[in-house]
């Protein structure tokens, strides 16, 4: 568990600079220049991912069960990773409805995400993982929301091609990843 533990220090920690650090953030990358602060901030969440799969993968070795969810909330797990993927192409899609109404949609869709799986699953590492993820999000959005109110952002508007397109690549990668790669990559077959 010490292993996910740091790994989720050291990843989440990074994604917060903007939330308790930004005008260390700023300075460091007026000081570094652009390209190599994401050099750096991407080998650091590398560096936390890597140790949050390992923990995590560690931690499923010895499982404690905290509690056992109903059967039907496990399939209600599958709806909210559908909502969650197609929030996080609606942060990359341009020109679609989600982006310019919810303004940061990758970060709703961890929070969908991190809920989903709460629900569905019982064991302490999945409490750990998921619930840190979802208290991340949870500060990360509120942040978020209050520095664009401030700041007076305003965001794209959308189109209903930019829908459709959003809708479409989310639901495929959900599929894809729901059907194939989440057995491969997690070892849990979330159809079965």
């Amino acid at each position: 568990m010490l292993m996910l533990i740091l790994g989720l220090l050291i990843f989440l920690g990074a994604h917060s600079l903007r939330i308790f650090a930004d005008g260390w953030r700023e300075r460091q990358i007026a000081r570094l220049g652009a390209k190599r602060w994401k050099g750096l901030f991407a080998l650091v969440s590398l560096i936390g991912f890597v140790l949050i799969c390992w923990g995590f993968g560690l931690a499923r070795q010895q499982p404690v069960v905290l509690y056992v969810p109903p059967m039907w909330l496990r399939h209600l797990n599958a709806p909210f990773t559908l909502i969650a993927f197609v929030l996080f192409f609606a942060a990359r899609v341009p020109g679609n409805h989600f982006k310019a109404k919810l303004g940061h949609p990758q970060v709703l869709a961890v929070k969908v995400w991190a809920f989903g799986h709460l629900l569905a699953t019982g064991m302490l590492h999945d409490i750990v993982l998921f619930g840190a993820f979802l208290v991340w999000a949870i500060v990360l959005f509120a942040v978020s929301r209050r520095r664009d109110r401030l700041a007076g952002t305003t965001y794209p508007p959308g189109t209903v091609r930019g829908d459709a397109l959003t809708l479409l690549i989310g639901v495929v990668a959900w599929v894809i990843f729901a059907c194939w790669l989440h057995l491969w990559l997690i070892g849990v077959s979330p159809m079965g």
